[in-house]
């Protein structure tokens, strides 16, 4: 089973992200843009994982659960990586959690490193991908308006809380991945 673990978003933060998708599309490039209900920040991709690590996996997420405790998160930017002039991931960004969000990354991996789960190559960054472009079709435009719209979303803050954290399995189809909360698990209690 493939899977990952991440923190789920509201419905109102997923809307507004959706919007945003809108105005990227106006520019017509060539680009996969992550359906607005599966979009998530992800905390640890697992890759594919056997069913009889499930329960050890649900009881890690617990541990990670219960040591650290609900924050708010708030997203404020809008970037690419590599970078914004060559965009092949798009996403938006958040400051306000950054530091727990990492925390709660760096927690899960530490600990998922006993189930033989490799560990990241990359430091972990805080990021909601919104979409990813799959060739230059248009990419001069969609660069100017990324350029455009990150100023406004420089000014833009949504927040939420995050209370718990979400095991997903994902299932690779030809019209995209189809993802399905297995367990959460909720942050420690204040």
């Amino acid at each position: 089973m493939r899977a990952f673990i991440a923190i789920e978003l509201p419905k109102e933060i997923k809307n507004s992200l959706s919007c945003l998708q809108e105005e990227l599309k106006k520019q017509n490039a060539d680009v996969k843009w992550v359906d607005p209900s599966n979009i998530h920040l992800t905390l640890k991709f697992l890759g594919e994982i056997e069913d009889k690590k499930l329960d050890k996996l649900v009881d890690i997420m617990q541990e990670v659960a219960k040591n650290n405790p609900p924050f708010t998160i708030g997203i404020c930017s809008l970037g690419a990586f590599p970078k914004i002039e060559f965009p092949r991931i798009i996403w938006v960004g958040i400051d306000r959690g950054d530091k727990e969000t990492k925390k709660l990354a760096k927690d899960l991996e530490e600990r998922l490193f006993r189930l033989d789960i490799p560990k990241e190559e990359r430091n972990f960054s805080s990021h909601i991908t919104i979409a990813r472009v799959k060739s230059n079709l248009n990419r001069i435009k969609l660069t100017e308006a990324l350029k455009k719209l990150e100023d406004t979303w420089s000014r833009k803050t949504l927040e939420f809380l995050v209370a718990k954290i979400t095991l997903f399995k994902s299932t690779l189809t030809p019209k995209g991945a189809l993802y399905e909360a297995l367990k959460e698990t909720t942050l420690k209690a204040i």
